[in-house]
């Protein structure tokens, strides 16, 4: 007989401030201290910070020149992607020693599916412990683990007493918890869709819940779906060991804002060659490109459309970019960033993931 839902036994485990932390981990004289992997210069992004950055409210994604004024004392360190992908599999070995129902989220982030595990562990907090323990004393570095009969709870699980957190959602307290929950801890809740759900009265999870199917839907569209079951305790999507790649996509940070259209096509340019390199190098097809904008004051847009025929080479990609460019304002509005991603593949069995590159920071995955 298949498993009911609340029989499902899941993990979600997240590595505290990974970077920052196995940068600390190498070089004790970091140990203690405000860090940001990432760089200083004016252009520079952070991409991760350390618990002792975070508390001036510095964070991933942020401008260097904003976390630098948040905390003078800020240390800046060049990212080393090869340490934290060999790390990385480190943590999965020891994952595979409990399961080999593994879905990576990213190279600090998992799902693991414990209900039948290889050491015959009847808790999956036990497991859970087990797991925390040995990333400990092996690797030198910790982790928060979220335990529970689903993802979406798995994750909140995770994030609840982050950092070396470890917490589970029974069955039964599920609606109770959720209850309580800020909206805005909602997975696919974002600002924008936080602030909607706000003027609709909606701020925890109680709010949610006693919105209609077709009230939310008529809000978020298929979203809307989602934010029902999820009010419910109900998430039924399954942990994926292996992940279909929807889309290939590259964006480069620029050197400086720029707002002269020829400047921007000529950046376009190099955008979509360097996504025509990726395609070929993935043997993907797809035929829906998305031009990806960020302004230079982080706000960012999208812009997408599908066509009949496969978007693989310079012809026929840069002037389905260059007519979705049309549809941005940047004139008053100087550009930042630049993306171009394919997606809509015609064999949905190509085993990939999706993924964005950023190619202004080298250890960016």
């Amino acid at each position: 007989m298949p498993l009911r839902m609340e029989q499902r036994k899941i993990l979600h485990i997240d590595m505290d401030a990974f970077y920052a932390s196995v940068e600390q981990r190498d070089n004790p004289d970091l140990r203690g201290k405000p860090i940001a992997v990432g760089h200083a210069e004016q252009r520079g992004v952070v991409s991760a910070a350390s618990y002792e950055a975070r508390k001036f409210g510095v964070r991933s994604a942020m401008s260097s020149l904003k976390a630098k004024k948040l905390c003078p004392e800020l240390i800046f360190v060049p990212g080393r992607m090869n340490v934290y992908k060999e790390v990385s599999a480190q943590i999965h070995d020891i994952f595979h020693q409990y399961t080999d129902i593994i879905e990576p989220i990213s190279l600090d982030e998992a799902f693991l599916d414990v209900t039948i595990n290889k050491p015959g562990i009847a808790l999956a907090v036990d497991i859970g412990k087990e797991i925390k323990q040995k990333i400990r004393e092996q690797l030198n570095l910790v982790a928060s683990v979220g335990v529970s009969y689903n993802k979406f709870l798995a994750k909140i699980a995770s994030d609840y007493r982050k950092p070396d957190g470890l917490c589970t959602i029974h069955p039964d307290q599920a609606l109770e918890f959720i209850a309580r929950l800020p909206i805005e801890s909602f997975w696919g809740v974002g600002p924008v869709t936080a602030k909607r759900m706000h003027e609709l009265g909606i701020y925890k999870g109680a709010h949610l819940r006693e919105y209609s199917l077709g009230g939310l839907t008529k809000e978020f569209g298929k979203m809307g779906k989602i934010y029902y079951d999820f009010a419910r305790g109900i998430d039924e999507r399954p942990v994926e060991a292996e992940r279909i790649r929807k889309s290939i996509g590259c964006e480069q940070t620029l050197e400086k804002d720029i707002s002269r259209k020829s400047s921007v096509i000529i950046e376009l340019y190099h955008v979509a060659n360097e996504l025509i390199r990726r395609l070929e190098g993935k043997e993907f097809y797809g035929n829906t490109l998305t031009l990806k904008i960020k302004f230079g004051d982080f706000t960012q847009i999208t812009r997408s459309q599908t066509v009949t025929h496969e978007l693989t080479t310079l012809d026929t990609i840069l002037p389905l970019a260059k007519k979705l460019l049309k549809e941005v304002e940047f004139e008053n509005h100087p550009i930042r960033l630049i993306g171009l991603s394919v997606s809509n593949p015609r064999d949905e069995q190509e085993k990939h993931e999706a993924v964005w590159e950023q190619l202004s920071i080298d250890f960016d995955e």
